[in-house]
């Protein structure tokens, strides 16, 4: 079976029939926005890229960025990962938006257990 997507939230599980997806976000004290591209394999989560409006609070430019447009793009030196696992306080009020081709969606804007994002059996 192809791999697709798994989100867990509130005891659902949702399965999204991507293999590529962008997560996005704003930070809560800088107030920048902050996107990472992920690709889903049968060795995790890999991160491809990420992007950031601006550094600050916990979000420092790593060495070898590059400013484009005024928004930071590099490439993370992170291992696959088995699954994200995202904080869903609700005191952002934004949450966390999931994107694949085809469309967005909102997760993690209410309080509650984190959301877990993971590859699955499609």
């Amino acid at each position: 079976m192809p791999l697709a997507l798994c989100i867990i939230a509130s005891g659902k599980t949702t399965v999204l029939a991507a293999s590529a997806f962008t997560l996005a976000w704003t930070h809560s004290v800088e107030k920048t926005r902050w996107a990472e591209d992920w690709r889903v394999t049968l060795a995790g989560l890999e991160l491809v890229a990420a992007r950031v409006e601006g550094s600050g609070a916990g979000m420092e430019v790593p060495e070898g960025a590059v400013l484009d447009g005024g928004v930071w793009t590099y490439r993370p030196r992170l291992p696959p990962q088995p699954s994200l696992l995202l904080a869903s306080s609700g005191a952002t009020g934004e949450g966390w938006e999931l994107c694949v081709a085809g469309g967005c969606l909102t997760i993690g804007d209410a309080p509650g257990a984190p959301v877990e994002i993971r590859g699955c059996d499609g």
